[in-house]
This record gives C-alpha cells, structure tokens and sequence, in this order.
C-alpha cells in the first residue's frame, strides 16, 4: 500500500489507459475520479479497434466456408451478409465491454464524472459546473479519426472507419484510401463480404513501413481476392457524385466507385483541455511525455493515444499502470517500445514483436534470422491454412531473442511467445527445448528458433 493513502487522482478519458490508470491507483489507496465525455472504455478503442475486429471474425468464418469444400465438406450453405446485423453485433460486444468497464470502477470506488474536463490549474479542473481538486491528474482523451481537407466526409458515401460499420448494405465499390494497418484490415473485410475493392496505395508496397517479405504475402492474399492495387497513387481528392464518389490522385488518376473509406490516421483530442491555460507542452498535435509520461506539469500525466506514441490499447493501458505506480511513489520502469506486440487483422493475420528484418538490415545490425514456413507444419496443413512463417532474430553473440514475425493463421495469439521471450531476453535455445503441443502452429516458433 502506498503512502499516499487517499491522494486525489483524476483521470480525464475512460479509454485503456485512463482506466488502467484509475484502476491501479485504487487498488493503492488513492481516491479516484475518472471523467469520460462519451463511453467508458474508450471512444477509439469501442468505436474503432473493437468494432472493426468484430467485422473481421465475421469476414475470416465466411472465407472458412468458403474454403470448406478443401476439407472435404461439400454442399455447405453461403450465408448472406446482412450489414445491419453485423452492426448490431458489433456494438453489442462494445456495449458489454463498456458495461464492464462500468462495473469494474464501481467495484473499486472510482466515482465517474460525466462531461469534459478541463483543466483550470496544476491542481484543479472544471466539468459542467463542478470543480475537482486532484494532487495527481492522467490526460487520456484519445483519438479520432482524421478527416483530410480536401475530402467532404458525409457518412454515407465519404466514410471514415467509423461510419464503416453502420452502412445500409455492403458497398458495390469500395475504394479504400490508406494503406497502413487500418485500411487492409478493411480492405480484407469487405473483399470477403463481396464488395470490388480498389486500395490507393501511396508507396510501392501496402503497409509501407513493415517487412516487404510481409507486404508481399498480404498483396498476393488481396490479388487473389481480385482487389485492385493502385501503388504509388497519393489521393489528393474524393468527391460525391449523383449515384458514388470520385477520387483523384496527385499523379492524375481518377478512380469512380460506389464508396470511399478514409483509413488515413488519426487525430489526438486535446482541444479543449486547458493545456494552454496551465502550460502543458504540446508538439505535432500531441501532449509532449518524458519516459515517465509526465507532462511539462512534474503532476499531470498523459497516456494513450494523445501522447502521439504507438497508438495501441496495450500501450496505453500499460502506460495507465506505470503512470499510478510512478505517482504514488513506487517502483517502475519506464515502458519498452522496442518490445511490444503488434498485429494486423488481416487473412493470413501478421504480427511482429521486437526487431524486424528489414530494420535490422538498415541498421547496419548484425542479427542471426531464422524462419520456416507454415507449408511445413502439420497443423497448418490440417485446418487447411498453410500460408505464411514464422521468423526469428536473434542476437548471433548472445543467442537472445530480439524479435520476429509471424505471417498466418492466429499469427496474433501466437506472437506472444515471442513477445515473452523478448521481454525476457531468452535464448533461442529456450525455444527450441521447449515442448510445446503436437501437432500445433506454435511448433512452428520452436522450429523456427533452431
């Protein structure tokens, strides 16, 4: 228990690091507030993350009925999309993980405060009418959507991803413009639901800042979907039209389809916070953070998505715990962004942890990397999904895990293997002797590491 039994801690935005915040700091003895304007758990998370992996189960059963007949099921039954009922489902499971979250503080004493907050000293901050004192106070408002000026979104033809989940029925025509994690992972959704999908790809490969091995396996998976790839193409326009939109690219093309989806970043939300008022640096649109994540103010925190580091949930609630740790007193370590466990929704999913080839390679960095193919394990090839592999790096002095990649089937469960190993700087030998099931995907690390 810390010694700063009952100090004031206040938490502006319900999201995963404002939660992981608050929770952690109850558990210490601290008296917490948290102050959410719109839905506990967070708006870019049960908005965004949640919903749009909810539209990717239902995409990855329908090609699993799809490719039934490999298994030697015949005759199976296409079901038929119906937009509205996976928007139900969707916001459904938000709805249960906010009401959890809900529950959660209540259990702990966490008073919950409706409204905005906004900041009107080191020490105090303002909702509606209400005015809150705190010794300790997290800015973790999150993120939304970005919405590029020269793109008129109205939410039924011009999209962002939010609007994507409450469409009437599933577009004749597509066009994505985005070609990071976000817009493949739409990409692979709406292939799968039926619709012609065109990817505006603004560098020579999607996902331009992974391992191109990696780009290449997810370009051929879209191909093969009869997604139609336009690389080096920077949007510079979307238009409606009387029955669709029009997008133009700077290098002159233009593309006619029935809708368009803006997957092209995010903005922070930190206008109206008062971090003007009581000098909280700002940069780039994000609050600035030492490796403690305290702002310009030694007592105001910021975590999550704000704070323009890697827009995760994970990171920001584990931002969230280090933060209540470090203001009540007690030991922690900075986060280590060099060891975090990414992934990417897409059929064959992609998930990496630590040091990847192609950094390691411009880096100059002298790495021992190791890789199999899915083709060759057992598992793979009895549910009928072989594509993809497992890679390995290492340290050639030490033997330690660095990171890797995994490129297949559940390639986001199976990363965290490796993202332990990594954090716990094993060696590749820890791998290769332990036994893992038979037969399995995860045999395939163990392989991998030898």
């Amino acid at each position: 228990m810390s010694d700063d039994l009952g100090l004031r801690f206040l938490v502006i935005g319900g999201g995963p690091g404002g939660i992981a915040a608050a929770t952690a700091a109850a558990i210490h003895g601290a008296q917490v507030t948290v102050v959410e304007s719109t839905i506990l758990g967070g708006a870019a998370h049960l908005l965004d993350c949640i919903p749009s992996k909810a539209l990717v189960a239902s995409s990855m059963r329908l090609d699993s009925l799809r490719e039934a007949s490999q298994l030697g099921l015949d005759d199976v039954a296409m079901p038929v999309v119906h937009m509205d009922g996976l928007s139900a489902r969707a916001d459904a499971i938000s709805a249960r993980l906010s009401q959890g979250v809900g529950e959660l503080l209540e259990s702990q004493g966490v008073e919950v405060v409706t409204g905005r907050g906004l900041l009107t000293s080191a020490n105090t901050a303002v909702v509606g009418e209400r005015t809150l004192p705190f010794e300790v106070a997290v800015i973790a408002t999150g993120s939304r959507p970005w919405e590029p000026e020269w793109a008129a979104v109205d939410g039924e033809r011009i999209l962002t991803t939010r609007h994507a989940y409450h469409l009437p029925e599933v577009p004749e025509h597509l066009i994505v413009i985005g070609s990071g994690v976000t817009g493949v992972e739409f990409v692979h959704v709406f292939a799968s639901f039926g619709a012609r999908v065109t990817l505006i790809v603004s560098r020579q490969q999607v996902l331009p800042h992974r391992d191109p091995e990696v780009a290449a396996v997810l370009e051929e998976d879209f191909m093969a979907r009869g997604v139609t790839l336009l690389k080096g193409s920077r949007a510079n326009g979307a238009t409606r039209t009387a029955d669709g939109v029009v997008v133009t690219t700077e290098d002159g093309r233009r593309v006619t389809g029935s809708h368009v989806l803006l997957a092209v970043g995010s903005r922070s939300n930190i206008e109206g916070l008062g971090l003007e008022t009581v000098g909280i640096a700002t940069s780039g649109g994000h609050i600035t953070v030492d490796e403690y994540q305290r702002t310009s103010l030694f007592n105001i925190y910021a975590a999550g998505d704000v704070t323009g580091q890697l827009p995760l949930a994970s990171v920001a609630a584990m931002q969230g715990r280090k933060i209540a740790l470090h203001a009540l007193g007690l030991p922690v370590k900075p986060l280590d962004y060099t060891k975090v466990a990414q992934a990417i929704f897409t059929e064959p999913e992609i998930a990496s942890v630590g040091l990847e080839e192609a950094d390691a390679r411009a880096e100059g960095r002298k790495v021992r990397i190791t890789k199999v193919p899915f083709a060759a394990n057992p598992r793979a090839l009895i549910q009928g999904n072989p594509t993809g592999f497992a890679k390995v790096i290492s340290d050639p002095a030490t033997h330690v895990v660095l990171g890797g990649t995994i490129v297949g089937h559940h390639a986001s469960e199976l990363i965290g293997i490796l993202a332990l190993a990594a954090q716990g700087r094993m060696r590749v030998d820890v791998l290769v002797d332990t036994l893992m099931a038979h037969p399995s995907l995860a045999e395939s690390l163990a392989d991998a590491a030898s």
